[in-house]
């Protein structure tokens, strides 16, 4: 009897940056837990950001039953991927396996992610300092990725994550590099949006940036700017910047 042929495919730069695009950009997210009462798996839907150096991040209240879930055991699984028109599944969707490390309240890391999570969920504000929410981060173990139809790649916590020596300093800068860009340019998100999505859209900014790119939202929608390869340096932020830049239309 032959072998069956593998459905999956060489995991090549174009599935990479579409992993990232795809749960960097996620505002939301299914997540799968298990219950610890019960032990099956138990799905909810949380709010997504991502931290300075691309690690997927939640706020839960600690009544929810996936808080307690991750509590008592840390794996978890998140799908990112919106369909649109048609069939659902023609369209692409990232299955993230996660290991969930909860962050300390008055960390360090926990101020940064405080802001960036705002940033991109600013209505959190009215509960995200709730003693009973906390953050937590999800470490990417290993993800499956499905492009559509014929198109199955499986991916490593390397291809996910941003590893890059400047993650600190665009941390501690990050506020004032996005000063910086919009005083340069103040057009640079409208502009950025419409070459990604193909409409003008209205008040696009930007509500995060990280050594592999840049998110900019409007209202509900938010999309992912990646550069064409990791910046060591903060030089190197603003230089993949101004390259793409110049290589979007005008308005």
């Amino acid at each position: 009897m032959k072998d069956q042929a593998s459905v999956l495919r060489d995991t090549d730069d174009d599935a990479r940056k579409l992993a990232r695009v795809l749960l960097r950009s996620a505002r939301y997210a299914a997540i799968a837990v298990l219950d610890p009462e019960t032990g099956f798996p138990f799905s909810s839907r949380v709010l997504l950001g991502t931290d300075i150096d691309g690690v997927p991040v939640i706020l839960v209240s600690g009544l929810s039953t996936h808080t307690r879930a991750l509590l008592a055991d840390q794996r978890a699984s998140l799908l990112t991927g919106e369909p649109g028109k048609g069939d659902p599944l023609a369209y692409a969707r990232l299955s993230t396996q996660c290991i969930a490390e909860p962050v300390e309240r008055y960390s360090a890391a926990h101020d940064r992610i405080r802001t960036r999570f705002l940033s991109r969920h600013p209505k959190a504000k009215l509960y995200v300092d709730f003693p009973d929410f906390r953050f937590f981060r999800l470490l990417p173990q290993t993800a499956s990725l499905n492009g559509g139809f014929g198109r199955a790649y499986i991916l490593q916590a390397d291809d996910l994550t941003i590893r890059s020596p400047a993650n600190e300093a665009l941390s501690e800068r990050a506020a004032a590099v996005v000063r910086d860009l919009i005083a340069a340019d103040p057009e640079l998100p409208t502009r950025t949006a419409r070459a990604l999505k193909k409409h003008n859209g209205t008040d696009w900014y930007i509500c995060g940036i990280d050594c592999a790119g840049f998110d900019v939202i409007s209202g509900d929608s938010l999309l992912r700017q990646e550069f064409s390869e990791i910046a060591l340096t903060l030089d190197a932020v603003y230089s993949h910047i101004s390259n793409i830049k110049y290589s979007i239309p005008e308005i």
